[in-house]
């Protein structure tokens, strides 16, 4: 036989036991029987049916793990569960143009509410309640922790003075829980979440019944079912207020959820914790806890507006305290001797107790007493740190115990002092104006008293002035 007939012969062999392999695999993939046919080709190595088949990397089939949003809104928006079924909406769309015509009112809400959204979003995510309720706020104070409404509702989520009480919100003469941000938080949490069960689950129904009261819904509910009339929130005959309070919710939400299209300019939130609690272990002045953790007086009354006399007198053993100083406070507190700690307590003004001295200049003089420090002196004083430093030859902060201190009476020269005037911009609230010239809210209002809590671009403010 020639070698071209055996070359051939056996190709056409190894073509067929090639065949025969893969009969054998199919067989045996389809649940065939194969023992026979594996004794007989024992011998032969098995094809690696995979070795020319590339592989995956697995890197590729790894899903990335979603990232935190930056942003307390985009949080928020995330979080939402309202917006199914808001459809085209003329009582929505009525309202959402009201937002839109007046951006300057939700971002001066934002801006105020800056300091307590994040703290709401993670108490509404703990009960997987939807994130737009952290909006509520919004529409009941905006964002302002002193509102105060014509029918004695006050504070953030606006509780009357009954429904507090029934929600264990103690007011007293010093201290208001309708007030207190982590409280009153709270309290509006559960009441909602009660109205969501009362209301079989319906969200636009417990919001109505948060307005309204649960009776006025409940009985505009059973009036409709006697008429065979439906029963939801859109078909009940409820009052005008309680009509828009839910199309002015969800309209909220969704210039919320797309700011830009509504021409909104919502500055970002960060998406941390902008306040801690720290222990505190007896009645404290505001003022002087404000000195000794080099806090602004006026950013911890905001973040504890139940205070009501800027003391802890009648108040939660706690102070809320902006996340960047909370150890210092903490720190500073467990640091001070019994007698240290006597001196936070609240007293009359430093300046009350002044020895005035006959001396050139028309100077006088204090004599440092455990517990003062020079931020607090020159608070009480109405004189800058700066300046007493000056005046005593200081280089630093150091103050010891029985040391006499000279200040300067700068009365004339601060009543001669012309007005320095401010103009808005886009964002700023009367907060963010007298943090930035470290001023009181108090002064700013009674320099501008025909300014409104919403301020606008271009407007002249007066951030200076006699005193």
């Amino acid at each position: 036989m020639s070698s071209s007939i055996r070359k051939s012969n056996y190709s056409d062999a190894l073509t067929r036991l090639a065949q025969a392999i893969a009969v054998g695999v199919c067989a045996t993939l389809a649940g065939c029987q194969t023992t026979h046919f594996a004794a007989q080709t024992t011998v032969q190595p098995k094809p690696n049916l995979t070795a020319k088949i590339k592989q995956k990397p697995l890197w590729l089939s790894e899903k990335p793990s979603p990232q935190e949003p930056q942003d307390v809104w985009e949080r928020m928006r995330q979080g939402f569960q309202l917006q199914d079924g808001a459809g085209v909406n003329p009582r929505i769309e009525q309202q959402r143009l009201w937002f839109a015509s007046n951006p300057s009112f939700l971002e001066n809400a934002g801006e105020r509410g800056s300091l307590y959204i994040h703290y709401i979003v993670e108490r509404l995510e703990e009960r997987n309640m939807p994130l737009e309720l952290a909006l509520l706020p919004v529409i009941e104070s905006a964002y302002n922790p002193m509102a105060y409404s014509r029918s004695n509702a006050v504070g953030l989520w606006q509780f009357i003075p009954s429904t507090g009480r029934y929600f264990n919100l103690r007011q007293t003469s010093a201290y208001d829980g309708r007030r207190d941000i982590t409280a009153s938080t709270t309290a509006a949490l559960d009441y909602l979440t009660r109205l969501h069960d009362m209301f079989n689950g319906d969200w636009l129904l417990a919001l109505a019944a948060y307005n309204a009261g649960e009776g006025t819904v409940s009985r505009a509910i059973e009036r409709n079912e006697k008429l065979g009339l439906p029963t939801d929130y859109w078909n009940l005959p409820l009052p005008q207020e309680t009509k828009d309070y839910v199309p002015k919710f969800l309209a909220l939400s969704q210039v919320v959820l797309a700011p830009e299209a509504y021409g909104v300019n919502l500055n970002p939130i960060a998406n941390t914790p902008y306040f801690e609690v720290v222990e505190v272990k007896q009645s404290m002045d505001l003022s002087r806890v404000a000195a000794l953790a080099q806090i602004d007086e006026d950013e911890l009354f905001q973040l504890n507006p139940a205070l009501k006399q800027r003391t802890t007198l009648d108040g939660p053993q706690h102070l809320l305290v902006p996340t960047s100083k909370a150890q210092l406070l903490a720190s500073s507190l467990s640091a001070m001797n019994p007698e240290e700690l006597l001196s936070m307590r609240p007293k009359k003004a430093l300046f009350d107790e002044v020895e005035h001295k006959a001396v050139a200049g028309r100077t006088r003089s204090y004599k440092i007493k455990s517990g003062d420090n020079l931020t607090l002196i020159a608070k009480a004083n109405k004189v800058s740190v700066h300046d007493l430093q000056r005046w005593n030859k200081l280089n630093g902060q150091s103050l010891k115990v029985g040391q006499t201190l000279v200040m300067q009476d700068t009365r004339k020269r601060v009543a001669n002092r012309k007005p320095v005037q401010y103009k808005v911009k886009k964002g700023d609230s009367l907060y963010v104006v007298a943090k930035r010239f470290n001023v009181k809210m108090q002064h700013l209002k009674r320099w501008n008293p025909r300014t409104s809590q919403a301020l606008k671009p271009g407007q002249m403010l007066v951030v200076s002035g006699p005193r």
